[in-house]
């Protein structure tokens, strides 16, 4: 009797199981389409125009600043752990051939720093291997030297920013500015939070990528300023007094925070600090292969609603203000970008 009941249990949970994974995939199939957003293009940078300040997004918050002569890296997410590897709590490791890939494919061999705005696996995961293969310094929180630590990065290549600071590289001037993450975890809370304590060795399950703080980036070059802040957490009036030409907004989760929410955090990196031209960041779904750029599903986000808000701020606040999505690997003269109302 006993074996009947087992066998009966083990098809119940059999089936339900099987009920979840259908659900799952369907509401992971279930996306919205970047053909639905529809702003203007960004200006493509110009072949001839060698001493523009360009930006080439490279997906998710990976940012590459180029004014002819020196690079400027933010975080350094090349490697890409799949869906499988994040649920299961697998241990990844950094994608040598992947890393080298992008390298190449993008010129990166003029790199002065790597600046992770924060130490989750998706911002900070190769930092360490793109500093080993160049001399590029690794500037960033403690947690963040743990990671480049583990990579085996000397310890000269290495700076830890506990508060606000400044520093030269060519003609970018480039200030971190602390910040907080977004509250996108359960109940408001901030997904993997904490620190990285010791040197962080590979391979390692995403979960051991500690946030262990946040910062906004400041980068300032004679042609203008660029403001990036990777994640859609804010401190209230934080940058009173700071002016930008552009902002680079994270908006990861932005839309599970809710409109009002959604509304001060545009007052405060937008309208706040004047910028002529919002460049979206962190709306697309980093567990795809790196160059492929999908919007996440929607029931995770909905970065087309998401838009939608950001329009509307826009005409209530910042009538003057351009709204442009970068388009991935292909470089922008972010500074020229015309500020025409869309």
């Amino acid at each position: 009797m006993w074996v009947e009941k087992a066998q009966k249990a083990a098809i119940i949970f059999a089936a339900i199981v099987a009920t979840i994974v259908l659900i799952v995939v369907l509401l992971w199939q279930n996306r919205s389409s970047l053909d639905a957003i529809d702003w203007p293009l960004p200006a493509a940078a110009s072949a001839a125009a060698t001493d523009s300040v360009t930006v080439t997004w490279l997906g998710v918050t990976t940012l590459l600043f180029d004014d002819g002569e020196t690079q400027i890296l933010i975080d350094g997410f090349f490697s890409r752990p799949s869906l499988a590897d994040i649920l299961l709590g697998r241990p990844v490791n950094n994608d040598a051939a992947g890393i080298d890939y992008a390298l190449n494919k993008f010129r990166i061999r003029r790199l002065a720093a790597i600046i992770p705005l924060h130490s989750h696996f998706d911002h900070v995961m190769d930092v360490g291997a793109i500093a080993n293969r160049s001399s590029a310094s690794i500037l960033g929180s403690e947690s963040t030297a743990q990671v480049a630590r583990g990579a085996g990065v000397p310890e000269d290549q290495i700076t830890v920013v506990t508060d606000e600071q400044t520093f030269q590289f060519g003609d970018f001037t480039v200030t971190l500015l602390p910040s907080i993450h977004a509250p996108i975890g359960w109940r408001g809370a901030i997904p993997l939070d904490g620190k990285i304590e010791e040197a962080l060795l590979m391979p390692q399950p995403i979960g051991s990528w500690r946030e262990g703080g946040s910062f906004s980036v400041l980068i300032a070059h004679p042609q203008g300023t660029i403001l990036v802040h990777g994640s859609a957490g804010y401190l209230e009036d934080a940058l009173q007094g700071v002016t930008a030409d552009v902002v680079m907004l994270g908006v990861a989760g932005l839309r599970s925070l809710g409109k009002g929410y959604a509304e001060r955090y545009w007052q405060n990196l937008v309208t706040t600090t004047g910028v002529h031209s919002v460049y979206p960041i962190h709306f697309d779904d980093y567990t795809q292969p790196f160059g492929t750029v999908v919007l996440g599903p929607k029931f995770l986000d909905d970065f087309v609603k998401t838009a939608i808000w950001l329009e509307e701020f826009r005409d209530r606040w910042d009538a003057d203000t351009s709204l442009f999505v970068p388009e991935f690997g292909k470089p922008i003269e972010i500074l020229a970008q015309p500020a025409a109302v869309n």
